[in-house]
């Protein structure tokens, strides 16, 4: 069978395709860049935990080594402290990493892999599509006509792609606009990000009077200043005076020594893509969706784009015809995404409206503070992980089913878990197989040695049970799960989404959960599939 077509070598498109790989699924890269990309310290992004998980598994190196792990985060207003966290194992950190340097870790990734082409100075400029597969033709040096059985365009806002087939792509255009600059300084909070509303200095130039500063390695750190709506232009010089303004007034009335290494302006736009699938052709990324007010990041649902693609299009490529289970990815993550859009444009008139009653009530800057904290740290409707609850995989009603703190669709808990050949290893690591997960909770078990309880009590039935489920799965054993009494067996998707909970061994209900899990019956789905073909 021909490879998937991956276009675009951003972080998405590098992740999908490592994704891909590691579930025996060929592909090939269509990189319109020379295969490297510039150093930009003022380019960044925040990964939350879920992501930045899913990019260490892939490439098998922690990103810790290459971003910073906040320590803590402090948001205040003019001289006064809203809010302080610390990040101590309780609470998640989030991950600050420059963009080069993560894609460089995915390009190290896939230097190696063999089912893995990466066609440099290669820009898409045709796609053909037949009942049995797609064609896509490249311009360039090395232009040529590529072959492939599914095509993903991951290239981008201006994704040629989405244009190609007539997708609208309709939005808000400057939602927020934002001067930046990276510089290595020493500020008096170490390792702690900083959201600072209404400073007490005076500001130069256009303002609207927000900064935040996140740190990165080496006492590098990058601040940006929220612009007002407008076009104002952000000259070096105004930004050269706006650094020494806020680091002498976080320091106290000096400017502390800076080494200044990039600016730039960001502009955030709020876009969602009328279609995210037409035919054999698939959006991620950018190219499906663009958001980012508010202190969220759209690169964290473009990864969470790819993760729910990759097992899917895995199970399409090995099994054959899943139409059902590749609509689902469209009206999974579309609706999760537009939920995130509606969220941040509901808050933004109370946020950046500025004036009027909203500033008088009490409380109010309580209330900002935490929608804004919501949306810089991943919590709540503006930045949190989106569960699929209304997801067309979800079972119907399940007699034995019974409910943990995890409600179906959203995503696992990380726990700890033996594996079938004994090993101790986190739930997560366990994903991105193709495979479902089946996890027994058994307290106890943690304590003996393997060989002493797989043959005992009700393992014996649930391995059984696990043989003759319709998907390939995975059976794992926890001592503990949040809210799951002794014996629960969770059934988990590959990207990490809970498909249901059951009480005890329930081999009938087990199996309907998988098969609607991987977009029912297979029979069904070939069979459509070659009947949609016929027409």
């Amino acid at each position: 069978m021909d490879p998937v077509i991956i276009v675009g070598a951003g972080p998405v498109g590098l992740t999908l395709a490592l994704a891909l790989a590691r579930q025996e699924v060929p592909c090939v890269v269509l990189d319109e860049g020379p295969g490297k990309d510039e150093p930009r310290a003022a380019r960044t992004v925040v990964l939350r935990e879920d992501t930045a998980a899913l990019i260490g598994r892939l490439t098998g190196v922690p990103l810790s080594r290459a971003g910073a792990h906040w320590a803590g985060w402090r948001s205040m207003r003019r001289k006064q402290v809203m809010r302080e966290i610390v990040f101590d194992g309780t609470e998640p950190a989030p991950l600050h990493i420059a963009q080069h340097v993560l894609t460089g870790a995915l390009r190290a990734a896939l230097s190696g892999e063999r089912l893995v082409k990466i066609a440099v100075e290669s820009r898409l400029d045709g796609i053909e599509q037949e009942s049995s597969g797609v064609t896509a033709h490249t311009r360039g040096p090395k232009g040529t006509w590529w072959r492939g059985s599914y095509l993903v365009g991951c290239d981008g806002p201006r994704s040629t792609v989405r244009k190609l087939q007539d997708i609208r792509f309709p939005g808000r255009t400057a939602v927020e606009r934002h001067a930046v600059a990276a510089l290595r300084t020493e500020l008096p909070w170490h390792d702690e990000a900083l959201l600072h509303r209404l400073p007490p200095w005076r500001m130069s130039g256009p303002s609207a009077g927000e900064v935040t500063a996140r740190p990165l390695p080496d006492g590098v750190w990058r601040l940006d200043w929220l612009l007002p709506p407008g076009k104002d232009l952000v000259t070096p010089e105004l930004l050269l005076t706006r650094i020494r303004e806020t680091l002498a007034g976080w320091a106290g009335g000096t400017t502390p020594p800076y080494d200044l290494l990039d600016t730039g302006v960001h502009t955030v736009h709020h876009r969602l893509a009328r279609r995210w699938r037409a035919d054999r052709v698939f959006l991620a990324g950018d190219a499906a969706h663009l958001l980012g007010a508010l202190g969220t990041h759209g690169l964290d649902e473009g990864l969470r784009d790819a993760d729910n693609l990759a097992w899917k299009l895995a199970v399409a490529w090995h099994h054959g015809p899943h139409e059902a289970l590749l609509d689902s990815y469209q009206t999974e993550r579309r609706a999760v995404v537009a939920a995130r859009l509606r969220a941040a444009d509901q808050a933004l008139p109370l946020l950046r409206g500025g004036g009027g009653l909203r500033s008088y009530v009490p409380g109010s800057s309580r209330g900002h503070d935490a929608l804004l904290t919501d949306g810089h740290l991943g919590h709540g409707q503006l930045g949190a992980p989106g569960a699929y609850a209304d997801s067309p995989l979800a079972p119907g009603r399940l007699e034995g089913e019974t409910p943990v703190d995890t409600p179906p669709g959203a995503p696992v808990t990380d726990v700890r878990v033996t594996a079938e050949d004994g090993t101790f290893v986190r739930l997560r690591d366990r994903l991105g197989r193709g495979a479902l997960l089946v996890v027994l909770i058994a307290p106890g078990t943690g304590v003996w040695e393997r060989k002493h309880w797989v043959s005992a009590g009700i393992m014996p039935r649930l391995a059984a049970a696990v043989t003759a489920l319709p998907h390939p799965a995975e059976l794992l054993v926890a001592e503990s799960y949040p809210g799951a009494a002794a014996h629960t067996v969770l059934l988990v998707r590959p990207d990490g989404h809970l498909v249901t909970a059951l009480s005890g061994v329930r081999p009938e209900d087990l199996y309907a959960a998988a098969e609607a899990a991987v977009g029912g019956p297979v029979k069904a789905q070939a069979e459509a599939g070659a009947s949609a073909g016929s027409h």
